[in-house]
């Protein structure tokens, strides 16, 4: 491996597993699912827009996208579930071209099954990037749990790791990166960091290759109605 579990440890980040071991579910991951608020962002509101993110947790999905197109020569699936609507979300995910942007979902487990059965995978081939008590039914069945933690919800941390219910804790908080720090986490664990930084610096073929199809990828906006999984209105 490319990197230490100790120079994650010390950003502050959390092995609930060791690293060789989420290098191992990892191997069976097939898609990246994201919640938005609290993950990509502090969770504050901008208006009617809804909430922001960054380029810098921007790029580290790009580049986890591209580690898995080198090692598998294909995309893995990609979604955000949000249980709000927000107007960034919808942006992001079709800028960055996404498979699938979930909105105003309550019951996410319903999200979950869809893009499962939309994909032909299964629950415990997803890796699901979360912060908060509305993702835990997803972290229950998910292959490779990554935690966002708050400082300020000591208790829910507690309950999240004396129930199992992640594999890794950023050291980064909300807003602040930690997707960046997850996903460059993932690249080290694969043992491809220093290969994908390279090919994307160079701007290679296999990254022409990747970029090329991911920009062909089309983005599905979706909202529950009546606990069903309907198009929704952006």
């Amino acid at each position: 491996m490319e990197t230490s579990q100790g120079s994650y440890e010390n950003l502050g980040a959390e092995f609930i597993i060791p690293l060789y071991k989420i290098s191992e579910r990892l191997k069976l991951i097939k898609a990246f699912v994201f919640d938005w608020d609290g993950v990509f962002n502090d969770g504050s509101k901008q208006s009617a827009s809804g909430s922001s993110f960054n380029e810098i947790d921007s790029m580290g999905t790009n580049l986890l996208r591209f580690s898995y197109h080198l090692q598998h020569s294909k995309m893995p699936f990609t979604a955000i579930i949000s249980g709000e609507k927000n107007e960034t979300a919808f942006l992001f995910t079709q800028r960055e071209h996404f498979h699938a942007s979930y909105s105003k979902v309550g019951d996410k487990r319903i999200a979950i099954q869809h893009f499962c059965e939309q994909h032909q995978i299964k629950p415990s081939e997803i890796c699901y990037f979360f912060d908060d008590v509305l993702d835990l039914p997803v972290a229950t069945v998910a292959g490779l749990r990554i935690c966002i933690p708050r400082k300020a919800t000591p208790d829910f941390t507690h309950y999240v790791k004396q129930n199992q219910l992640a594999d890794y804790l950023t050291g980064s908080s909300s807003g602040k990166y930690a997707v960046r720090e997850a996903c460059e986490m993932l690249m080290a664990a694969a043992g491809i960091y220093d290969q994908v930084i390279t090919l994307r610096m160079n701007y290679a073929d296999q990254y022409k290759q990747y970029i090329a199809l991911r920009n062909d990828t089309p983005t599905h906006f979706l909202t529950l109605s009546n606990g069903q999984v309907v198009q929704a209105e952006i």
